[in-house]
């Protein structure tokens, strides 16, 4: 009965700031009304994470060697479903760009109709990472090793500290993420030249060998980060510009800085109607499709 009186009045009372109530007080409490099993998990630190607000973008764990810097681009992509024609030059741009091997693909051509009558017209869309303002694949991962960039917002993954667990495919409700599993394309398995060319991606170079990462890791797309400047800005003009985008032979796909109210992507996202997948999920990708 004494329990009962007291959730009344904590009901009752108007609760305390988070800050106001140490965790000395909230075991207490907890204590009084019988939860004592959850007093005890409290008092070892279990779910102490779990009670706190979750911050509104994901941030790289310590260790990950992200410096804390000011946000300073918004980058995205806008892409017009009416303009794709689903040749998947993107997917072979993509590859070619960062040597992606059999099975990884960072970016992938849906196909469809508009309706059930087979005289409908098709509908394609293009379908990189979207590079969540709250990404899911970040929160699950055990050891930090995907995180969101604080400069860019771009999505990356750190393949020295990637265990291969695979929880962030299992996470990602876009299904955005490929593991790789070693495989390679015939002319790279043959030792051809093509094989000693490095891959650019993250700006590593690095030259695929047999049991070394990226090997046994999650790959994704990353915006093509490799050619950025030191400011971290793309050059449209000089090429240095996302594979897919720079290659779309119907100029389906527009990439670009959200910050920047006169880029491409803001002026198309006002011009326009434009949905984002998924959005009831409260991930904020910063992919649009324009219907």
């Amino acid at each position: 009965m004494a329990a009962m009186n007291e959730l009344a009045q904590v009901v009752k009372t108007p609760p305390k700031e988070p800050s106001a109530m140490t965790r000395r007080e909230l075991i207490g409490r907890l204590t009084k009304l019988g939860a004592s099993a959850l007093a005890t998990a409290i008092g070892g630190g279990a779910v102490m994470e779990a009670l706190s607000p979750a911050p509104a973008v994901a941030a790289p764990r310590t260790g990950t060697a992200e410096p804390a810097t000011t946000r300073k681009f918004y980058y995205g992509m806008v892409i017009d479903t009416k303009r794709c024609v689903g040749c998947k030059a993107c997917v072979v741009a993509c590859k070619a760009e960062n040597k992606t091997p059999p099975g990884v693909a960072y970016t992938v051509v849906l196909d469809g109709a508009l309706g059930n009558n087979p005289n409908d017209k098709p509908l394609f869309m293009t379908k990189p990472c979207f590079h969540c303002e709250n990404p899911p694949c970040v929160d699950v991962c055990p050891v930090g090793a995907t995180f969101k960039r604080s400069q860019d917002g771009i999505v990356v993954v750190d393949y020295d500290r990637c265990i291969g667990c695979r929880y962030c495919i299992t996470g990602c409700p876009y299904g955005a993420r490929s593991f790789d599993f070693g495989e390679n394309y015939p002319a790279v398995a043959d030792h051809t030249p093509y094989a000693a060319v490095p891959s650019p991606e993250y700006g590593q170079y690095q030259v695929r060998r047999e049991d070394a990462s990226p090997i046994g890791n999650v790959r994704k797309c990353t915006f093509c980060i490799h050619l950025q400047d030191a400011d971290g800005r793309y050059d449209r003009q000089a090429g240095r510009w996302p594979a897919c985008a720079k290659t779309c032979t119907g100029h389906a796909i527009h990439f670009g800085d959200f910050a920047d109210v006169n880029s491409e992507v803001s002026r198309l996202l006002r011009e326009r109607q434009a949905i984002r997948l998924k959005e009831e999920l409260g991930t904020n990708p910063n992919v649009y499709y324009l219907l």
